[in-house]
């Protein structure tokens, strides 16, 4: 082979091999996202309510529910305690099903589940830039990721 050649190989090589860590990180943060947005996303016929913090521990947090019109009574749900800021606080959740566990909704709750994917786009950003030579593609990447990561802080 020609040096030209050898060299236009190890550069389509080093760009297969950023693509491929880049759709691993994306998977990895969509994967993660999706585990909590689904009870969000597809929220149609589960129990919708209003949690109110009464304590919260290391991990998590509990307090009591208050159910919409359709849902059964509950005497108390848990939350991630990353969601719930302090005794007190009051927001709307769906329940996930067939456990006392719930998820917040709403703005705040659906950028809290889409956090993961943020983050996998912060990472791929610099993965797209070193290893791709895509710029521009990694700029948009790192500013769509930084704008999720910002807004959650916001809403939260």
């Amino acid at each position: 082979m020609k040096r030209s050649s050898s060299h236009r190989l190890l550069a389509h090589g080093r760009t297969f091999a950023a693509g491929c860590v880049v759709l691993l990180l994306l998977a990895a943060g969509v994967w993660s996202s999706w585990d909590t947005a689904h009870h969000i996303v597809l929220a149609k016929g589960r129990e919708h309510g209003t949690m109110v913090v009464t304590s919260c521990g290391e991990d998590t947090c509990t307090g009591s529910f208050s159910p919409n019109a359709d849902s059964p009574d509950r005497t108390s749900v848990t939350v991630e305690r990353s969601v719930a800021a302090r005794k007190g606080d009051r927001f709307p959740v769906v329940v996930k099903p067939g456990t006392g566990d719930v998820v917040r909704t709403g703005t705040p709750g659906f950028l809290h589940s889409w956090v993961p994917l943020g983050g996998a786009l912060v990472l791929a950003a610099l993965v797209i830039g070193g290893g791709m030579r895509l710029t521009r593609t990694a700029w948009w990447a790192g500013i769509a990721g930084a704008v999720l990561l910002t807004a959650t802080f916001v809403a939260l």
